[in-house]
């Protein structure tokens, strides 16, 4: 069974990351020439949460704010769940159904070491089932 850190080994871990105190319309920038749905927000070293499109569509258009005066860490989401390197996708994907969320954030010894959306987790299901089905191929052709 798959688990978080093959999810990371095949995206890598990079963060990226703001400090508490950044326009939002800086964030909305940043995922764009990175092409991203989410942002960390970190405080040095320490995780406070996420922005995400979602946020910035639900807490600023639809309120009528303005993107240049709001900080981020007035719409971060600070509440989403966290996840281990050793837990697996199936448990993720189960988290992200039942919370309606698309992001966790992953940590290792209190430190967090990577994010991870549904997409990732929905690509790693398909590989796995790929690789499922290519053994099931293998077994029924007798090369095992």
């Amino acid at each position: 069974m798959s688990n978080v850190s093959s999810i990371l080994l095949r995206k890598g871990r990079s963060i990226v990351a703001i400090p508490p105190d950044t326009a939002v319309i800086e964030a909305l920038k940043m995922m764009s020439e990175k092409n991203i749905g989410s942002i960390v927000v970190m405080d040095g070293n320490h995780y406070l949460g996420i922005i995400t499109e979602r946020d910035y569509s639900r807490k600023v258009i639809l309120k009528g704010k303005s993107s240049g005066d709001t900080k981020v860490s007035d719409i971060m989401s600070t509440d989403l769940p966290s996840v281990r390197p050793t837990d697996s996708v199936e448990h993720c994907r189960e988290l992200m159904s039942d919370k309606n969320i698309r992001y966790l954030p992953v940590f290792e010894d209190e430190k967090m070491i990577g994010i991870i959306s549904m997409s990732d987790v929905v690509k790693e299901t398909i590989l796995l089932q790929k690789e499922t089905i290519h053994h099931l191929e293998s077994y029924i052709r007798g090369d095992i």
